[in-house]
């Protein structure tokens, strides 16, 4: 049987946003500093010959460059100040979680609320900053490897290092103030628009391949029917979980008894949601674009690195497939969902698994479905990230389009419904008070709406 939230929320029609004003507001400025995301996409790092870089991305996009492009919103291939985008701030968080579940201080930040959060989120940002300064140093030495430069040395070493940096900090910032003051999670945002502003011409340019004959229309129709085919599978795969019963004893609070019920703990398929993807990608990316932008002046060393862990090669596909399994295993256990943790909860609440003891058989018990979940759970992020890899390989499709990008876009975008839903239902609930209060006041006035008389003392 439905409770009244959920009846509540079945009723809740997208038409209560004219109604909802602090929601619009939010939704405005969210949409501001998005858009003010994407023009600086398009403001150039100082220094670069734009003609040959232009000549040189239009040459990679099929490849590594087009990978780039899908996490930087196209900044990458115009050299913008956001050129780095936001990964350097998803890798730190994502370090600085890793390292908070294994490193004993940092547990100790994690239990002390509000205050070990900020201190958290100041070794993030510290994080972030050594991250970003050691990418925009390789992407600069990379550049003028390439002979990307147009005064190539330390002066436009500097000036890019410098630039770079300062557009990552000002994408964090802009992350949170959309979680703050807009709607939805702020970094997921960035990397969502980024995807989305790329899909227009990648699709644009697939299709005029389609009509000169370079790709049949058999790979067209094949291509856009996996596209909605994993669509379709990513949706099935977030929203799947597994309940596990719990039973609450019968108590007693003072002279009151209160009878014992039911509750389920869900448990999702996917734990991880796509942190697993993106530090994997993050951790290949690197690599590729220091190969990517020295040209012909690469090492041996590098040059054998892309030659066996390229896009497409079986190290790479490997190499992804097991940091893919890694990480989800990993943040699951140690972040997302600690058993230890969960079943201590449920013994300080006097609940209980039906035939299974509180405590360490209740933790037994858990680690046993958890790791059950999270290993279809890995296997469908697995398949998700290289099916797309090894078609792309397999038919030669002129633009990337990797399973990467589809977990963040479906994510984020049932994420945020959600979070506009739950607004939507907070302004429904606030409705329904204001309206009783009303009915309360009509009532104490009696049947005519005049206030009754003051009674004599």
């Amino acid at each position: 049987m439905a409770s009244a939230a959920d009846k509540l929320a079945a009723n809740t029609s997208w038409g209560a946003l004219a109604k909802a004003t602090d929601l619009r507001k939010r939704i405005f400025f969210a949409l501001g500093l998005l858009i003010v995301y994407r023009i600086g996409t398009y403001i150039p790092v100082p220094g670069i010959d734009g003609l040959a870089l232009r000549e040189f991305m239009d040459e990679a996009a099929a490849g590594i460059g087009g990978m780039l492009n899908m996490f930087t919103g196209g900044a990458i291939s115009r050299m913008g100040i956001f050129a780095l985008g936001i990964m350097p701030y998803i890798s730190a968080a994502i370090i600085v979680q890793l390292v908070g579940a294994m490193y004993e201080p940092w547990k100790q930040l994690k239990k002390e609320g509000e205050m070990g959060r900020r201190k958290l989120n100041q070794y993030t940002r510290y994080l972030t900053v050594l991250l970003a300064l050691g990418q925009s140093y390789g992407l600069a030495v990379s550049l003028e490897a390439g002979d990307l430069a147009t005064d190539p040395g330390w002066f436009f070493r500097a000036a890019v290092v410098i630039t770079l940096v300062g557009g990552t900090m000002f994408l964090m910032w802009l992350g949170e103030q959309i979680t703050e003051r807009g709607i939805g999670n702020g970094i997921s945002l960035i990397i969502f628009v980024g995807i989305i502003a790329e899909i227009p011409a990648a699709l644009a340019q697939f299709l005029s391949q389609g009509r000169s004959g370079d790709i049949s229309p058999a790979v067209i129709i094949g291509v856009v029917l996996m596209i909605i085919a994993v669509i379709a599978f990513v949706v099935f795969m977030e929203r799947a979980i597994r309940k596990i019963t719990i039973q609450y004893p019968r108590r007693q609070v003072g002279m009151k008894v209160f009878d014992g019920g039911q509750s389920h703990l869900p448990i999702k398929v996917n734990p991880a949601n796509v942190i697993p993807a993106i530090f994997a990608s993050s951790l290949l990316l690197l690599p590729t674009t220091v190969a990517t932008f020295s040209g012909n002046s690469q090492s041996e060393l590098m040059a054998t690195l892309l030659a066996y862990f390229g896009p497409g090669q079986p190290a790479y596909l490997l190499f992804f497939t097991a940091m893919i399994i890694f990480f989800t295993f990993f943040y699951t256990q140690n972040v997302s969902f600690k058993t230890d943790d969960v079943a201590d909860n449920l013994k300080n609440q006097n609940g209980f698994i039906p035939g299974i003891r509180p405590g360490k058989r209740t933790q037994d018990y858990l680690d046993y479905v958890v790791t059950r979940l999270v290993t279809v759970g890995s296997i469908y992020l697995a398949a998700v990230c290289l099916l797309p890899e090894i078609l792309r390989g397999q038919l030669a499709i002129p633009f990337y389009f990797g399973g990467t990008s589809v977990l963040i876009v479906v994510s984020v975008t049932m994420d945020t419904i959600n979070r506009v839903q739950s607004h939507l239902l907070a302004h429904q609930y606030e409705g329904l008070l204001e309206k009783s209060q009303l009915r309360g006041k009509g009532k104490r006035r009696g049947t005519t709406g005049k206030p009754k008389a003051p009674a004599r003392r």
